[in-house]
């Protein structure tokens, strides 16, 4: 087949590393792949890098960008257009809001002009622009725009279930259109224990003591993403627990802030912050501490509960979006999103609990290696493909 991905931009994040490793694993299985994407601008870190050298051609369409503005987006759906009527692929597979909508509008408005209805059009669902933590009215907006976007939409990935069923409950799309591929990770840095040696030198550069319990976040810090909640549990779980670190893992607008406010609270040698980590190094990051912990407040599926898991490590989640698929009692604790006293709970009873953490870890490992493999997500995503070409 010859497959089209079309993404905003490739900074680092889920979505964008669930698009690069379905791009590598089809061109792995000698599909003809070209990746489109805008710059990989602002403070998250860039994978643009990361789709070098991978089997497949990468374009960057040097006005797409994020926010709305028809100065950039006019020209780059334009530029989309005249790239997909060049390539002539079977499949456009869209991801992220502003490419979701451009790159759909455009395939479908190439479906006239050549044979066999092609090019089918695919959009990845990794998360809803749509949700409760803002105005209704801006929820409407979002809401229209995705229908009227659905109706140029052959099919859809869902990263979750909760995706779909969202998605649906609104009239986005109909239940037959959609299939869940789970977001795939690549498993073998997870899942193969780091040394004692590394875990000491990462725990010695980030000023975490050996004998400290750590709560690890690995999150962007920036609106929604929870990390207020975590650092209000922490005023009394500090008290409490003398070897407890909380540590942040990532960048964002809201870096200096968070800094800040743990300095007035006199948290700064119990609360941690790495800056940005290369994807690389979050298994090291994972690894060498002993709970995760995930407060967002908007998620498809967020691919740190899954990653923390194939540690070993129990789950600490908001229960929201996609988390109930694959936290629960076994692997970790769902808590009510925003309730501080749920969260300060959870997390007392796995820090004085050290053989339930163990337990819930391996637990999660066991539950989640199949689930996200990178074979499986592209098996499904395969799949549906050729059932639109009527291969299957």
């Amino acid at each position: 087949m010859k497959i089209v991905h079309i993404i905003t931009r490739l900074i680092v994040g889920g979505a964008q590393e669930n698009t690069l490793i379905t791009c590598k694993v089809l061109a792995q299985r000698g599909h003809d792949v070209t990746l489109i994407t805008g710059p990989a601008l602002g403070p998250e870190g860039e994978l643009l890098t990361d789709a070098k050298g991978q089997g497949y051609e990468t374009v960057v369409v040097d006005r797409l960008r994020r926010a709305i503005n028809p100065i950039n987006d006019v020209p780059s759906y334009v530029r989309i257009k005249k790239l997909l009527r060049q390539l002539q692929p079977d499949i456009v597979h869209t991801h992220s809001a502003k490419a979701g909508i451009l790159g759909r509008f455009a395939g479908y408005a190439l479906k006239d002009q050549w044979a066999a209805n092609r090019p089918w059009v695919v959009h990845g669902i990794h998360g809803l622009a749509f949700h409760p933590y803002q105005s209704s009215l801006l929820n409407k907006f979002y809401i229209a725009v995705e229908r009227s976007t659905a109706k140029r939409t052959d099919f859809f990935i869902s990263v979750a279930d909760a995706m779909t069923e969202q998605a649906t409950a609104v009239a986005i799309g109909k239940p037959e259109q959609f299939v869940t591929a789970y977001s795939a990770i690549d498993e073998d840095d997870f899942l193969t224990p780091i040394s004692q040696q590394r875990r000491q030198d990462f725990r010695r550069k980030h000023g975490i003591a050996e004998d400290a319990v750590v709560l690890v976040t690995i999150a962007r810090l920036f609106m929604l993403k929870g990390h207020e909640y975590i650092v209000e549990s922490a005023k009394s779980l500090a008290k409490r627990f003398e070897n407890a670190v909380w540590l942040f893992v990532g960048d964002g607008t809201l870096s200096e802030h968070f800094k800040q406010q743990v300095r007035e609270l006199g948290l700064a040698e119990r609360i941690r912050f790495t800056g940005l980590l290369p994807p690389s190094e979050i298994p090291l990051a994972i690894q060498s501490s002993d709970i995760l912990v995930h407060c967002s407040l908007r998620e498809g599926l967020a691919r740190a509960l899954p990653q923390g898991m194939l540690c070993g490590k129990p789950a600490i989640s908001f229960d929201l979006d996609g988390a109930r698929e694959v936290v629960n009692e076994r692997t970790g604790r769902l808590i009510e999103p925003k309730n501080i006293g749920q969260l300060v709970e959870a997390c007392a009873e796995l820090l004085e609990n050290e053989s339930l953490r163990r337990q819930l870890g391996e637990n999660g490992r066991e539950f989640v290696k199949e689930m996200f493999s990178p074979d499986r997500m592209v098996d499904t995503i395969e799949a549906a493909y050729r059932k639109l070409l009527g291969q299957s």
